[in-house]
């Protein structure tokens, strides 16, 4: 099985790795690989490249000192080695454990912490807490590093080994250092059950209209629609369409929702290795084509975020506010694996309408507005948001870096 995600390999903490956005599962059209059966047939060329392998196989099998060894790990260790040496960190096996809790999260619940995070420079980094979730109440945010979990050092772990001992069933706790611009501080934080409702809207006391999406999922176009469906039937002056902490998600997930913004025309690119390039477009039938349009981003918007406010802009349908974006520009394809474990590898690069690539220096908003940093919460102004209805109003932009 196999299918397409714009998700960074980042995992979710508590519930296995985030940006890994709404799957479309297919039959892959590569058979999975059996080290011990015959799933496919080896490659006569690959007999003397594997010879190596079986020997050293053989070996741990008859002369290590402590039998009998566990099959299972040394294959699935075999198989982190082989993609961790192609040097993608979005190039990843998943056990089976780690392959059900993906899926789960993708249906739109999960059990944990609700916080993406993915390992940069052997630092296990928060991408982005999740609305309303255990990790946002406790305030984590966008680049905050774990150092610590229950007293284990995190710094240098596997990603998803890391992640395993953060994530854990609702109810219980756990303690957490967090380092934050060079200070570090403990956090407890008690997990929870997490339902994720993808998308919403509402109407601002500005007659502007207001939509969230938290992350492109199996059930965030449908629940995309229902929002503008309710917002446009109020005829507002205008749109913002909220994209911060929204780590990304699926393909044909973002090239829908994109639809319903954009007129016909190009909404990303898929450039392959061997030169070939897949299109994707829009059609002439979305809800909200024509409507000013703010789209608001930041540190924590990464992936098919970056897809549809990249296309939105080079499209000219709206301007982008906040903070310059993640920086995800790679495309991965998820196969199921015959022990019900997942790879992801990553096949493509994509790019804007502009044909602009966004990998590792992401989106730069039009206009750079910062959150204010407070301590009480009650104090706290959404400066972007104020940006964002200010613009639509045809009034000044207060606090803008540029």
């Amino acid at each position: 099985m196999k299918s397409r995600s714009f998700t960074p390999f980042l995992a979710v903490v508590l519930f296995i790795f985030g940006f890994s956005g709404g799957y479309v599962y297919a039959q892959s059209p590569i058979a999975p690989i059996s080290l011990f059966g015959s799933a496919i047939k080896m490659p006569e060329a690959a007999n003397e490249t594997f010879a190596p392998f079986w020997e050293v196989w053989e070996l741990v099998h008859t002369r290590y000192y402590e039998q009998p060894v566990n099959d299972e790990a040394l294959t699935e260790g075999a198989i982190d080695g082989m993609l961790a040496s192609l040097d993608d960190p979005h190039t990843r096996y998943l056990s089976p454990q780690d392959e059900a809790a993906t899926r789960e999260r993708m249906d739109g619940e999960f059990q944990g912490i609700g916080a993406t995070v993915e390992s940069v420079d052997g630092a296990i980094t928060v991408v982005s807490p999740i609305d309303g979730s255990p990790a946002e109440a406790a305030g984590l945010q966008p680049g905050d590093i774990l150092r610590m979990a229950d007293g284990v050092d995190l710094t240098g772990m596997d990603l998803l080994e890391a992640v395993s001992l953060v994530r854990g069933p609702a109810g219980t706790a756990v303690s957490l250092q967090i380092e934050r611009d060079g200070e570090t501080f403990e956090v407890e934080i008690t997990r929870d059950v997490i339902e994720l409702i993808s998308a919403r809207g509402e109407m601002l006391d500005e007659g502007v209209a207001y939509v969230r999406i938290t992350q492109f999922g199996n059930r965030t176009a449908a629940e995309l629609e229902e929002a503008l469906t309710a917002v446009m039937s109020q005829n507002p002056t205008g749109l913002i369409l909220d994209l911060r902490h929204n780590p990304g998600g699926g393909l044909d997930t973002v090239v829908e929702i994109a639809d319903q913004f954009l007129p016909e025309g190009v909404v990303l690119e898929e450039a392959f290795g061997d030169g070939r390039v897949n299109t994707f477009e829009s059609t002439a039938k979305g809800l909200a084509e024509n409507i000013p349009m703010v789209v608001l981003i930041d540190e924590g918007s990464a992936s098919a975020s970056e897809v549809l406010a990249g296309a939105i802009r080079d499209r000219g349908r709206g301007i982008l506010i906040g903070q310059t974006s993640f920086g995800k520009g790679t495309v991965q394809t998820w196969h199921g694996l015959s022990n019900g474990g997942g790879v992801r590898i990553t096949i493509a690069r994509w790019l804007t309408p502009d044909e602009n690539w966004v990998h590792e220096t992401g989106l730069d908003p039009d206009y750079a507005i910062s959150l204010p940093d407070v301590e009480n919460q009650d104090d706290f102004e959404d400066t972007q948001l104020q940006a964002a209805i200010d613009y639509l109003l045809g009034k000044p932009i207060v606090g803008a870096e540029n």
